[in-house]
């Protein structure tokens, strides 16, 4: 029970004291230089909601607060809108993308500057999170007018009405991109009914799955989404696998390849899928 002077204070047993929360992080640029020799700059959101939420449940959630998706330039990011530029002509000019999960945004950028029908760059629907998206898409000078990318806010699983509204078939996406993703595994099951949402039924029509087992411990589970992408009517294929220079995060523990790989994955509908 609260001591008399503590409850004249206002100080209960169960109050949280102030510093049980980490300071939010300020925002911060980061550069990503494209093929044409030009450094895209991208703002980056100081905190991300949804991993301050977990966090007051289980401190083990730390580290994913002090690294959630909005703050850094993830390397699964950075390899995709390389290969999507790469192969802009034949991936990107004239099709419709949408990001699910988009952080600061760089792929949905990169795409909007080569050529793409129309974006759609999408994360959890905080305020800051998708205003910080609009942040990145004014900032980039070069998008073409009419602008042809918008940030929504979007639950992965949910409805996709306010998505499909931007393009001219409501059917769905030529392009889904999802960067970065698959260590929530959580989610997996709500991220393969938000493909199966969106996905155009093209046979042409495909999801670029990139990502990086920071955990590699976890990797079978990271992988255990690809199951679940073909339970639900998908053809599943392995493109690449790209190493990069270093790991993102030196202190980590586990394979420390592992952690300097990203993984390439294609997912598009099977014959016969649904």
């Amino acid at each position: 029970m609260a001591s008399d002077s503590e409850e004249e204070a206002g100080i209960g047993l169960f109050q949280e004291p102030d510093d049980f929360y980490p300071p939010e992080k300020e925002p911060t640029f980061a550069s990503h230089r494209l093929l044409s020799g030009k450094d895209l700059s991208i703002r980056l959101v100081g905190h991300n909601p949804l991993w301050v939420r977990d966090q007051a449940v289980c401190a083990a959630w730390k580290a994913l607060v002090d690294r959630s998706k909005g703050h850094h330039l993830w390397n699964a990011g950075r390899t995709i809108s390389h290969y999507l530029e790469e192969h802009a002509d034949d991936l990107v000019r004239g099709k419709t993308v949408l990001e699910l999960g988009a952080g600061a945004g760089l792929p949905s950028l990169v795409c909007a500057l080569n050529g793409a029908a129309q974006v759609v760059v999408t994360d959890y629907p905080d305020a800051d999170l998708i205003e910080n998206l609009r942040y990145n898409i004014s900032l980039c000078e070069s998008l073409p007018s009419p602008l042809n990318v918008v940030a929504e806010g979007y639950l992965w699983g949910a409805g996709t009405e306010h998505l499909t509204k931007h393009i001219p078939d409501a059917a769905g996406f030529d392009v889904l991109i999802l960067a970065d993703l698959l260590f929530n595994h959580s989610e997996h099951e709500k991220l393969v009914k938000s493909i199966q949402l969106t996905l155009n039924k093209s046979p042409a029509s495909t999801a670029y799955v990139f990502f990086t087992p920071y955990r590699p411990w976890l990797l079978p589970k990271d992988l255990a989404f690809f199951d679940l992408a073909q339970a639900a009517g998908f053809s599943v294929t392995k493109t690449f696998e790209k190493i990069m220079d270093k790991v993102m995060f030196e202190e980590d523990p586990g394979d420390e390849l592992l952690r300097r790989t990203v993984y390439a994955y294609e997912l598009k509908w099977a014959a016969g899928g649904s």
